[in-house]
């Protein structure tokens, strides 16, 4: 569940559908009004317009999907389930039975390409997650991280080396000299991106 969705429509998540309905309408009218102001004031109006229409159709599919299970739980909640129990199949399965994509499911789609180690893909459906809900810190978090990876990947062709002291290897200084700032700076944000997906489902 998006808590920020009902913030933006000033509901609270036990709110009736027709509560939701009844906010959204009432909001929606009140920005289009001001959309006609000039200067920042007009264009925030406009801004919050398209936020408000990402919000209630995001929360509304959410509460149709949780309707249709039988379980009692979300269907994101289901993918997410999949996804740290490793069945990463059946997350697809279940996504791909969604008649409707919010952000949340390209959210989850990133991390299903994630865990096949399909990283262009994955960035992918994490941008547009953003495109679709920019305000949401957990999709911009796990594609910074994500970017700085691929960047990393891209910069030393493949994996970072996590060996503490590179002169263990072969070769030794001839190697690559010593075990810089840069490098552990590089491999810890290797690891924050692991950890950001592998825990995802914990965060929800």
């Amino acid at each position: 569940m998006n808590q920020e969705n009902y913030k933006l429509l000033q509901v609270s998540p036990d709110a009736t559908d027709e509560e939701i309905r009844a906010s959204y309408e009432r909001l929606k009218a009140k920005y289009n009004e001001e959309k006609w102001l000039d200067g920042e004031a007009g264009n925030n109006a406009a801004r919050m317009l398209g936020r408000l229409d990402t919000a209630y159709a995001e929360i509304m599919e959410e509460r149709r999907e949780s309707a249709r299970n039988t379980s009692g739980a979300s269907s994101f909640e289901e993918v997410s389930a999949a996804i740290k129990s490793g069945d990463l199949a059946r997350a697809q399965s279940l996504l791909d039975d969604f008649n409707e994509r919010s952000a949340e499911w390209h959210y989850l789609q990133s991390i299903v390409f994630y865990k096949k180690n399909w990283m262009n893909e994955s960035k992918k459906q994490l941008e547009i997650a953003i495109q679709m809900d920019g305000t949401n810190s957990k999709y911009r978090d796990s594609y910074e991280k994500l970017k700085a990876r691929a960047d990393y990947r891209q910069q030393t062709g493949g994996a970072p080396n996590t060996n503490p002291d590179p002169r263990a290897s072969a070769g030794g200084d001839q190697m690559g000299g010593s075990w810089c700032a840069n490098c552990a700076s590089m491999c810890y944000t290797f690891l924050c991106v692991n950890c950001l997906f592998n825990l995802c489902c914990n965060c929800r």
